[in-house]
């Protein structure tokens, strides 16, 4: 009798946490149906290969070392996304170039990578939480560093009590601390904006994912918005239409969705972000097709903690920046609702306007090939860098402190 090699998950995801800042660590080709019916069964046999790899991480283990590798094709690679150094406009009259600072403060992307290197060292979840501070920072009237402001009530309301980001969001303190050593090497020059940018990228190649040229350039805008996250930002609940929906809206492509969806191949997310996993009808469950054991695995995690407790959106390799991701969804083994949602045979049939992608199909290549992922991941980086910063706050500033404009320093 043949033995199966499909990892048991009864005991996946039961790895609670009391860390007082849960949240979702971040979070978001045209392939044809006989395409993907082809990939889907390669990738039941790329399942069976990585079947030991994701048994010997069941348990909890010590935290995995920072990756500093560069070795082609594999964690730290530098992709080639084919921009040729063209500068790119990033909205009200900013223009974003590789090198931006070469010679107003050469030291700037050393500074911020020792600083993520430093803070993953000490916090491994830290390189989600730095990457989904960008994304929420671009979604919301482009990337101007809008998401760091703190909130001055009764007079100004910033995004950080959004519903996305309330009690979610974290990561402010490590970028307060990059941010000083910059104002010391070279003041008022590096904007939180590119910092965030920078940060983003340096917290991939940490995790072992891929590196790129990140355009600088940007200026921090003087203003924010509350209604403007609240009503941006994808909800871990979201189906495929509505995630397309939500990535047209702020100019990126269906494709662009598949691939930043990737990033939930390192970070937590909390209980109430995937309860619509546990409850058979609702929401995104699959429960018929997914091992009961999975489902089992998540309710006793979630059910003593009030919903405060934190699994990993990937658990068969955590802290590292890979495609596991992707395997995870065709095994039925996606967090999210939103997550799994990529796989299901809707996305397959799903159009993607202009782009007409296969959203299943491209789940199925990215499983198969990490390198296909991580250069449609750089890619797609760099377009949602270049989201342009919306009305308000004239032409930006770079600030002195992220967390107040600099009037108000």
């Amino acid at each position: 009798m043949q033995r199966s090699m499909k990892p048991s998950r009864t005991r996946l995801w039961l790895l609670a946490s009391a860390e007082q800042n849960p949240g979702i660590e971040f979070p978001y080709m045209a392939y044809s149906t006989t395409t993907t019916t082809v990939a889907l069964q390669v990738a039941g046999l790329l399942l069976a290969l990585t079947a030991a790899a994701a048994s010997a991480n069941m348990m909890s283990g010590p935290a995995a070392p920072v990756n500093k590798s560069c070795v082609t094709g594999r964690a730290g690679a530098a992709v080639s996304i084919g921009y040729g150094g063209a500068r790119a406009s990033a909205g009200a009259g900013v223009s974003l170039g590789a090198g931006a600072y070469h010679a107003t403060c050469p030291q700037a992307e050393e500074i911020v990578r020792a600083g993520v290197e430093r803070a993953v060292a000490a916090d491994p979840r830290m390189a989600a939480s730095l990457l989904r501070l960008h994304f929420h920072d671009c979604f919301v009237n482009g990337c101007d560093g809008s998401v760091l402001l703190d909130d001055k009530p009764p007079f100004f309301i910033g995004e950080k009590t959004a519903v996305p980001n309330a009690n979610s969001l974290r990561g402010f303190e490590v970028v307060d601390a990059i941010k000083a050593e910059l104002e010391r090497e070279c003041p008022e020059t590096v904007s939180c904006a590119d910092l965030l940018a920078i940060a983003a990228r340096d917290s991939v190649v940490v995790s072992g994912g891929p590196t790129w040229e990140v355009e600088a350039g940007r200026k921090d805008s003087r203003t924010a918005s509350l209604q403007g996250a609240n009503a941006n930002l994808p909800a871990p609940t979201s189906g495929v239409a509505t995630l397309i929906q939500k990535f047209r809206n702020v100019g990126l492509s269906a494709k662009d969705m598949v691939a930043l969806s990737g990033a939930h191949t390192i970070g937590k997310a909390r209980c109430t972000s995937f309860s619509a996993r546990l409850v058979s009808g609702a929401g995104v469950s699959f429960s018929t097709a997914a091992d009961m054991g999975f489902l089992q695995s998540l309710q006793q995690l979630c059910s003593g903690s009030a919903g405060s407790a934190l699994a990993h959106l990937d658990l068969a390799t955590p802290a590292t920046f890979d495609n596991q991701y992707y395997i995870n969804l065709l095994s039925g083994d996606g967090l999210l609702p939103s997550d799994q949602a990529l796989a299901s045979p809707l996305g397959a049939d799903m159009p993607g306007g202009s782009d007409d992608v296969d959203v299943a199909g491209l789940v199925a290549a990215y499983a198969l090939d990490a390198s296909v992922f991580f250069q449609d991941f750089a890619e797609s980086m760099h377009q949602m860098g270049r989201l342009a910063r919306g009305g308000g706050g004239g032409n930006g500033e770079v600030r002195v402190n992220c967390r107040v404009v600099n009037s108000a320093s």
